[in-house]
């Protein structure tokens, strides 16, 4: 039976482990210098007592927040979710917390374009897509502690990324085999042109590369917004536009439904009529039966993690990346 006592301190722990206050820190702060049997005992009483570590006494006894600082484009997507699901569990699991950076537009990125914004003042930095290292001189942000970035590649900062290339010209030779014209449903331009957002930029080059194979090319590419109102408005003009059949590749599931929907509604007959290819394989694309580009988006995030958790633990050396490969996964919006 789990007692929290609302008043309990590290040396309640102490006490009741049988060790010294110090030992206790090293076990909060996951020091190999501990034994296994006493790292056990105390984590076994810290769990019983509900002791929950002051972050601010944490910062002055050891110097660091305890806090990670993750820059992303969006919150609501899905694909945002489940990564940085991944990171915050990762993370957690060595007691860091984590502090979100939406970068919704010019205005919240102007602000983080000074040195002395609270995102650069965590122990480490986590930077999901897009590289704003860019914008400062020196190509580095102004920081001097660890950065990662995960869903995206520098030859500066540590990196966990999917090979997008790689993904739209698995896309593409299989949209090559299919009879009929071939449309594309892909991510807009940015319009205040704040982010160069290379992931969707390598999937139309490998998807061009990839049906290029064959002597193939795109029919049209509907420009969209990266939400279901957006793909359901291509979806509506494609359908207007289009013949049969014809293949439709998303650059997002989230893209690919609308598809799927309207031709529902239209009468026409999935993996017959049209065929529909989407990339990311998200969770209900099974029940969906989409045909997909699967990337591993937990791994991603996971090893995002890590890789910062081991420069917070004192690795140095130069920049790391770890690329994961992506696959076709063939469904029913192709097969018929």
């Amino acid at each position: 039976m789990r007692v929290i006592l609302p008043s309990t301190t590290i040396s309640d722990v102490a006490r009741a482990a049988q060790v010294g206050v110090g030992t206790v820190s090293r076990v909060l702060n996951n020091h190999p210098a501990v034994h296994p049997d006493t790292r056990s005992r105390v984590l076994a009483v810290i769990e019983a007592l509900g002791y929950q570590p002051n972050p601010h006494a944490r910062r002055i006894a050891g110097g660091r927040s305890y806090t990670v600082s993750i820059m992303l484009p969006m919150v609501e997507a899905e694909f945002y979710t489940r990564l940085l699901t991944a990171m915050e569990e990762t993370l957690s699991a060595q007691r860091y917390d984590s502090a979100l950076f939406p970068l919704l537009g010019r205005a919240r990125l102007e602000r983080y374009l000074s040195s002395n914004r609270l995102a650069y003042q965590a122990d480490g930095v986590i930077m999901v897509t897009y590289d704003l290292a860019s914008l400062f001189e020196g190509g580095r942000l102004p920081t001097e502690c660890p950065v990662v970035l995960v869903d995206g590649y520098s030859d500066r900062y540590d990196c966990a990324y999917v090979d997008n290339y790689l993904g739209g010209l698995l896309a593409g030779r299989a949209a090559a085999k299919y009879p009929g014209e071939l449309y594309v449903l892909s991510l807009e331009d940015d319009p205040e042109g704040l982010f160069v957002n290379r992931i969707f930029q390598d999937r139309m080059r490998g998807l061009g590369d990839g049906l290029a194979e064959a002597g193939k090319r795109i029919t049209a590419n509907y420009l969209c917004a990266l939400h279901y109102r957006g793909g359901q408005q291509a979806a509506e003009r494609l359908f207007r536009e289009a013949g049969r059949p014809c293949t439709v590749f998303a650059a997002a599931d989230l893209l690919a439904v609308p598809v799927l929907e309207e031709a529902e509604r239209q009468g026409w007959r999935v993996g017959r009529d049209i065929r529909v290819i989407g990339f990311d394989d998200q969770p209900w694309a099974s029940a969906q039966g989409l045909t997909t580009v699967h990337q591993p988006v937990e791994l991603l995030g996971q090893t995002a993690a890590q890789l910062l958790l081991e420069r917070l633990d004192g690795l140095v050396g130069p920049a790391r990346s770890v690329r994961f490969e992506p696959e076709l996964v063939e469904r029913r919006s192709t097969l018929g």
